[in-house]
This record gives C-alpha cells, structure tokens and sequence, in this order.
C-alpha cells in the first residue's frame, strides 16, 4: 500500500510539473510569437535564435520527463541552429522541429493545466468513496490507478506531439550529418595547409639551403681545380657531405607525407619502428592487424587484408605524433602502444606514465597558447576519415590518447 501512495504521488507530481510547464508555456508561446514578428529588426532577429533555443530546452526536459514516467525515451530531430545570423533566423523559421514544438507548448498549455485541476478533486472524493481510513488501509484507494492513469495520459499526448515524423528524423540527421562534414572538411583543408607550409619550410631551410651550399662549393672547387687541386678536392668533399645531408633532409621531407616504410612493412611494422627509434622505452602489442579479424574465419596472414592506406598513415602519424609529445613533454621512461583490428576499423591506444595535463588547443576550455597544436592536427587528420580522438590526461597522469579509424575490411 505505502508503495502505491508512493507511486501515485510521483503521478501527481509529474501532473503538477506539467501544470508548471503549462503556464510557463503561456509566456514562453509569447515570447516566440512575439520574437518572430519583430524578425524585420535587427534586435528581433537576433533574440528569434535564442528564443528557439529556449523552446528546444523546454521541450528537451518534457522529453526527459515523459521518458522517466515511461522508461522509454523521446526521440528528438533539429536542425542546428549555426553560421551568420540570417542563416540561423532561416532555420528557425523553417525548421520543423520548431512548428512541432510550438504545437506541443500550445497543446499543452490546455490539457497540462487541465489534467492537474481534474487531479486535484481525487484527494478528497477518492477517500469519501472508498471510507477515509478503511480505503488507505484495506485496499488501494480509487485514487491511485486514476493518478497514474492520468501521468500516463499526459506522457502519450506529449510523445505523440514531441517525437518527429521519419522524414523530419531523416532530414535532421542529414542536416547534422551536412554539418559534421562540412567541419570535418574545413579541418582537413586547415590540416593540409598546415602541412604543405611544413613542407615548404622544411624544403627551404633544410634541403634547398644544402642543395644552395653544395652548387657554391662546387663552383668554387671548379675555380680551384687548376691553380690548387688541393683545395679543390677538400671543397668536393665537402660537397659531397652536404649533397648526403640534402638527400638525409628530402627523406625527412619525405617521410612525413607518407613514410616509405609504412607501404613496405604495413601499420604494425612501421609501429615498431617508431617505437624502436623513440627516446622511451616502448612497448608494442598488435591484435589483429597481421592475421584475421577477431571472430572472423581463420586466413593466412599473409593473405589478411590491409587497412586503406589514408586509415594507416592517420594510424601511423597519431602514433608518431604521441610518442613525440610523450618523449618531449610527459617526463616519462616508458609508453605503450596498442594497435587492434576491429570489425569496425582499427583502434590505436598510445599511454605514457607522465605527469599529465595534457591538453588539445582546440578543446574549448583550453586557453590560448596552452594546448598542443599537435593534437589538433591530429585530431583534425582522423577526423576527416569520420575517426574520433579520444584524450585522457589528469594532472599526475597517465596520459591516454585513443583513436578510432573507421574502414571496410
């Protein structure tokens, strides 16, 4: 029985909040009706967004409520309300997720309020009908099923206005997904700027300066070839040194737009060999990427496929990108690295036993000049092959970078 009353008061309660909602309802229905006749000024374009957003929360938190009272959750479907203000006013106006919401907040604006006040009479003609105390302590009072018949009743009314048609969900979530490309896209171009700027900088203070040393001394070795072949042949000696450090700076130049040694020994390989050549103590485990996807049939390894060669060089430069930052920041001796082939793509787990802290100078709560560009480029790198970065590091460490590279096997 106390469970009942118990359940039946959590009934009521929600009645009542809905009642909230339903006068809240009123002035907020106001404000946006209000915001979106002054959409012709320049301050009514600014507040509708906002308003918007407003509506959206609101009817987040009856999604939430009603998901609580049912155990199954709302589904919900916007269009993301960013860009320049015209554009967001446009989605607001246009977007159906808007049009579903105002119907719910006028509906239930009526029967929120309308529910609670029928609600309120059954404290008192509920016990009159079943006795005052033999209802409460025989048998469940009529009360009871009646409040939370009447919860239930005001969560279907709000699922069935609040949960977005298939064509709304499907255009929601190519809107999203139009959004995420298109930031995806904007990092990948900053991303290859950046490098091609490497590129050129290391070109021309590395092997053009040499290439430039070497054309001098050679001339000057062809001046003093027949007056003092002595010279000359130390000032060719000398060219040939910076003719072997030029093509040490093109491979450099190479290998960091696509390591020869990742095409000859595969991921885990050219792994190991960033590993053998790090200052830490690193330690390698492969699962997966030289033999059979893990509860796949069993296949030679090597006929076991390869990851596309855009998923092994993201693979590879976050590794390489990693254990830089570890050998270079972390005050560690020793990392690890962890390379799995899953049926979805391949995961790389790279953990240092640093100090810790950290941090991505494109995460929000990171102030300027006290992140690590490298994360962003790598960040940037997997996230235009629709991968995910993941970063742990507490002050004290362990620092744990994870990365996951979707790809068809």
């Amino acid at each position: 029985m106390r469970d009942s009353i118990k359940d039946a008061a959590g009934a009521w309660h929600h009645l009542l909040v809905g009642a909230g909602i339903a006068l809240l309802g009123y002035l907020m229905a106001g404000v946006v009706l209000f915001t979106a006749l002054l959409t012709l000024t320049v301050l009514g374009a600014g507040v509708l967004p906002e308003s918007v957003l407003l509506l959206r929360r609101l009817a987040g938190w009856e999604r939430r409520r009603t998901a609580a009272l049912t155990g199954t959750a709302v589904p919900e479907a916007y269009a993301p309300l960013e860009g320049p203000l015209p554009t967001r006013v446009r989605t607001a106006l246009e977007d159906p997720g808007t049009r579903r919401d105002l119907l719910w907040l006028a509906a239930h604006s009526l029967y929120g309020m309308v529910l609670w006040c029928v609600s309120l009479p059954l404290w008192v003609v509920a016990p009159l009908v079943d006795g005052v105390w033999s209802g409460f302590a025989g048998r469940e009072p009529v009360a009871l099923p009646l409040f939370r018949r009447l919860a239930a009743l005001e969560a279907d009314w709000a699922r069935t206005l609040l949960t977005p048609t298939p064509s709304a969900a499907r255009d929601a979530a190519l809107a999203a997904r139009i959004e995420q490309l298109t930031t995806t896209r904007a990092g990948a171009v900053a991303a290859h700027g950046a490098e091609l700027r490497r590129i050129e900088r290391d070109l021309h203070d590395g092997a053009q300066a040499r290439l430039v040393a070497l054309s001098m001394r050679i001339g000057l070795a062809r001046r003093a070839y027949d007056s003092d072949p002595a010279t000359a042949r130390k000032l060719l000696d000398d060219a040939q040194d910076q003719a072997e450090q030029a093509l040490a700076e093109l491979r450099h130049v190479v290998r960091g737009i696509h390591p020869p040694i990742l095409t000859d020994r595969g991921l885990a390989g050219a792994v190991r060999a960033l590993a053998a050549g790090s200052a830490l103590d690193v330690t390698v485990a492969v699962d997966g990427l030289e033999g059979p996807v893990p509860g796949a049939p069993a296949a030679p390894a090597a006929d076991a496929p390869r990851a596309p060669a855009a998923v092994e060089a993201a693979a590879y430069f976050a590794v390489a990108e990693a254990l830089t930052n570890a050998a270079k920041h972390s005050g560690a001796d020793r990392a690890s690295v962890e390379l799995a082939r899953t049926r979805g793509g391949v995961r790389v787990v790279v953990r240092d036993e640093g100090r810790g802290g950290a941090r991505d100078a494109g995460d929000p709560g990171t102030a300027a000049g006290t992140g690590g560009s490298g994360l962003t480029g790598m960040r940037r790198r997997v996230a235009a092959l629709d991968g995910t970065v993941r970063l742990t590091s507490p002050a004290g460490g362990p620092t744990v970078i994870e990365v996951e590279l979707p790809c068809v096997w």
